[in-house]
C-alpha cells in the first residue's frame, strides 16, 4: 500500500524548492503524491508551477487584495482542515518559513498527522528579522517530526534548541536539485531585455522586497543604484522588483528612466537562474538568492542587518552589508573597482540530489 504525503506550499520561493521533491515523490511508486497550494501569491506561484508541469490537486487560492497575516493564517487553517480530514495523510511536507508552513505545519499537529519540514533549522536568531518568517521556522520546528535541514549549521541550531538528534537529516538544499533543471550553458532569455543584453560587459543583480525592507531601507538601496549608475556608465543594473505596489513605487520613483538601469517584473525561474550565472555580483535582501548564487560561483552583497546563511559568510560568498546607505556604496564601489576573485562554485547547499535523500529516508522511516 502507497504512502500518501501531501505537499503543501503556497508562495513562489516554496514552489522552486518544492518542485523536485515533489517530482522525485511522483517518480515512485512507494507514494500517493498529493498537492496542495495556498497561493499565499498567486502569479508567482502559477508561473513555477506552470514551468514544471505542477497540477495542485488542491487550489486553495486564498490571495487577497490587502490581506493581513491574521486573516490569511485563519483562512489557511479553516480550508486545510477540510483536506486533511477527507484525505488522511501519513505526512504532510512544508518548506521553510512563510505563513503557508506554520499554519499547514499547526493544522496537520491538530489531526496529529506527522510534519516533514524541508529545510529546517535555519536561524536568523532575532524573532523580528526577517518578520514573521523567524517565528513561522521555528514555530514549525517545534511541530515537525522529520526535520531536513540543509546544513551541518542547520542542525545544530535545532539541536540547541532541544530536537531529538534521531530526527533530524542533513539533506542539503532542493534549490540545487532545481538548479538541475533551468541552468543552460546555451540558454535564450525569455525576458527580451535580458535577451538583448550583452554580459561580456558587467552586470549588476538588484533585488529588494521584504517586509523589513519597506521605507527607508529600500530608498536607500535605489539611490545606490542610482549613484552607482551615475558613475559607472557602461555598467548594466537589473533591477527585478516584486509585484507588491509598496515596493514597485518606490523603486520607479527614483529609477525609472535610468538608461543602464532596466527595472523588470518578476521573472520565470528559467531566467532568473541563467541571469545569476551570467552576472558580475548579486545585491538582495532575498534568502534564497544566497544560496542559489553562491552556487554559481558569484558574490552576494546582503541588503540586510542578519543571515540564516552564516556559512556562505564563511566561504567569503555573501557579505552582510544591511541598508545603510555609505555602507552598500562601498562594498559595491570595492567590488565595481577591484574586481572578484575567481569562486568555485559552492556545495555547501549539496550535490543536486536532496530530493532523493528526502524521498530514501521517508521510505525507511514511515
Amino acid at each position: 500500500m502507497s504512502i500518501k504525503v501531501i505537499s503543501v506550499f503556497g508562495t513562489r520561493p516554496e514552489a522552486i524548492k518544492m518542485v523536485p521533491l515533489i517530482k522525485e515523490l511522483q517518480n515512485n511508486k512507494n507514494f500517493e503524491n498529493i498537492v496542495c497550494v495556498t497561493a499565499q501569491h498567486r502569479e508567482m506561484l502559477d508561473d513555477v508551477l506552470n514551468k514544471f508541469n505542477i497540477i495542485p490537486d488542491y487550489d486553495l487560492n486564498l490571495m487577497r487584495e490587502k490581506q493581513t497575516l491574521t486573516t490569511l493564517t485563519t483562512s489557511i487553517m479553516i480550508n486545510l482542515e477540510k483536506i486533511y480530514l477527507e484525505e488522511k495523510p501519513k505526512v504532510v511536507l512544508v518548506h521553510g518559513d512563510t505563513t503557508t508552513t506554520f499554519c499547514s505545519s499547526l493544522g496537520a499537529f491538530y489531526q496529529k498527522i506527522d510534519i516533514g519540514h524541508v529545510e529546517a533549522g535555519l536561524r536568523s536568531n532575532d524573532l523580528y528579522f526577517p518578520f514573521p518568517e523567524e517565528a513561522n521556522r521555528k514555530l514549525t520546528g517545534v511541530l515537525a517530526k522529520y526535520h531536513f535541514a540543509p546544513t551541518n549549521l542547520s542542525k545544530n541550531n535545532l539541536l540547541k534548541e532541544g530536537v531529538n538528534e534521531k530526527n533530524i537529516y542533513v539533506v542539503g538544499n532542493t534549490v540545487i536539485d532545481t538548479m538541475k533543471y533551468t541552468i543552460s550553458n546555451n540558454y535564450i532569455f525569455r525576458n527580451k531585455i535580458l535577451r538583448d543584453m550583452d554580459f561580456s560587459r558587467k552586470v549588476i543583480v538588484v533585488t529588494a522586497h521584504r517586509r523589513e525592507s519597506w521605507g527607508k531601507p529600500i530608498i536607500n538601496i535605489c539611490n545606490v543604484v542610482k549613484k552607482i549608475s551615475e558613475e559607472y556608465e557602461d555598467i548594466k543594473i537589473v533591477f527585478l522588483t516584486h509585484l507588491n505596489p509598496i515596493v514597485r513605487d518606490t523603486v520607479n520613483s527614483i529609477l525609472n528612466g535610468i538608461s543602464n538601469v532596466y527595472i523588470l517584473d518578476p521573472i520565470d525561474i528559467y531566467d532568473s537562474h541563467n541571469l545569476l550565472s551570467r552576472c558580475f555580483f548579486v545585491m538582495t535582501d532575498s534568502g534564497g538568492i544566497q544560496e542559489e548564487a553562491p552556487h554559481l560561483g558569484k558574490v552576494v552583497l546582503v541588503l540586510r542587518n542578519e543571515t540564516e546563511r552564516e556559512e556562505m559568510i564563511e566561504e567569503g560568498m555573501i557579505k552582510l552589508v544591511g541598508t545603510d546607505r555609505d555602507r552598500i556604496y562601498k562594498f559595491a564601489k570595492e567590488l565595481i573597482d577591484n574586481g572578484i576573485e575567481d569562486k568555485v562554485i559552492s556545495n555547501v547547499y549539496g550535490d543536486g540530489n536532496t530530493s532523493k535523500r528526502i524521498v530514501s529516508i521517508l521510505e525507511k522511516t514511515i
